[in-house]
């Protein structure tokens, strides 16, 4: 009776490589499955309608923060609302160029 060595179970940086070029092995039978281009779009669609819903989320809480800034009940914390209304600017900024999105409000300075 022959005995299977463990050593032989453990996969070869060959056959990783081949596998990552594939599509690593949570697409390994990717090439096997006939996708349309688009059922690939609408999963495109949908990953950017969610990325522009939450950027609309940011210009929310911009919004907020501007008029907390000029609220009279918030003179006790004008220093802390203008350093996060710089935050939420500089994020929505970043989140753009990041994901290569267009300002759906434009430049409202």
């Amino acid at each position: 009776m022959r005995h299977e060595d463990p050593i032989d179970k453990i996969p070869h940086r060959e056959d990783f490589e081949a596998n990552q070029r594939r599509g690593g092995r949570h697409n390994r039978h990717r090439d096997d499955r006939s996708h349309s281009g688009r059922e690939h779009g609408r999963a495109q669609t949908f990953r950017r309608g969610r990325a522009l819903a939450f950027l609309d989320q940011l210009y929310v809480k911009r919004d907020t923060l501007k008029r907390q800034v000029n609220d009279p009940d918030f003179e006790a914390i004008r220093q802390v609302v203008s350093g996060e209304l710089k935050a939420v600017d500089q994020i929505i900024q970043e989140y753009i160029q990041a994901f290569d999105l267009q300002e759906s409000q434009g430049a409202e300075e």
